[in-house]
């Protein structure tokens, strides 16, 4: 993984062909990977080099002027490597992880759609602000994206906090990179948290989870709870009227019934 380190800096230029933006709303991983394995060695020895200027430590300059030899094996190489990172430390958390992406991108949607692209940009992130010359980024490294015709992609990522990101290097669309929104991990009211009897922790997680009809599965990756606890827990929401359920295809979702979300405005107040 040293090489990996080494082309990541947490301070510098991280090389766009190993991030390269989603072409659709739900990339797979066989299809990132192909991408990265596909970028032209020109592109991949000029991004290195500007990866190694950015780079402090002098190990990790060595590696990087040894990749430069060749920029096709690097590039395959680091390909593998991301491979290996991807199984080890991500897959067995991806659904999880998945979630809020998917809850995130929802949540923009409708926003989008209620009040307008200036509300979803203004509300992406403190560093973020729209500007007469585009979007500018107020961060480590500051510059203003212009938004031309080829338009603007908005990319969610759950490991980007507290900072955020811009790719404007073409070939690709301009990319602003923000911390996706946790969702799930807001607290329910300290009240209905201990408040014990059908409403005592984690049932209390499970219904301020319940913003939109969702599935058990879903709402134990976004709860952190076993699919068999959270089964039980909706059952007893159910049986006191504070969740209901839909059949979505072959699949059982639960909402939050205007019982429960009086409950929850009421403990809010």
């Amino acid at each position: 993984m040293v090489p990996l380190l080494a082309v990541l800096p947490r301070r510098g230029y991280v090389p766009d062909f190993l991030t390269p933006p989603p072409r659709t709303c739900r990339p797979g991983l066989r299809a990132q990977l192909a991408e990265i394995r596909a970028t032209d060695p020109a592109q991949v020895s000029r991004e290195l080099a500007r990866c190694r200027v950015t780079v402090a430590d002098e190990h990790y300059r060595r590696l990087i002027t040894s990749l430069l030899t060749n920029p096709e094996r690097a590039r395959d190489q680091l390909a593998a490597r991301l491979h290996e990172a991807w199984a080890g430390l991500i897959a067995p958390f991806w659904h999880r992880i998945r979630t809020v992406l998917d809850r995130d991108v929802d949540e923009r949607s409708r926003l989008l759609a209620q009040h307008g692209l200036r509300r979803v940009l203004d509300d992406l992130h403190p560093k973020i602000r729209w500007t007469k010359r585009g979007l500018s980024l107020a961060d480590r490294d500051p510059r203003t994206v212009t938004v031309g015709e080829r338009g603007l992609l908005l990319m969610p990522s759950a490991y980007l906090w507290p900072h955020v990101a811009a790719i404007v290097e073409e070939p690709w669309l301009p990319t602003i990179i923000y911390p996706a929104s946790p969702g799930s991990g807001r607290h329910p009211p300290r009240r209905l948290a201990h408040s014990g009897g059908c409403l005592a922790e984690p049932r209390a997680v499970v219904l301020t989870t319940l913003d939109q009809p969702l599935s058990t599965t879903v709402l134990a990756a976004m709860t952190g709870l076993s699919p068999a606890g959270v089964s039980r827990h909706l059952l007893a929401l159910r049986d006191a009227g504070l969740v209901a359920t839909a059949r979505h295809g072959h699949e059982v979702r639960y909402r939050r019934t205007e019982l429960g979300s009086a409950l929850l405005c009421a403990r809010r107040e």
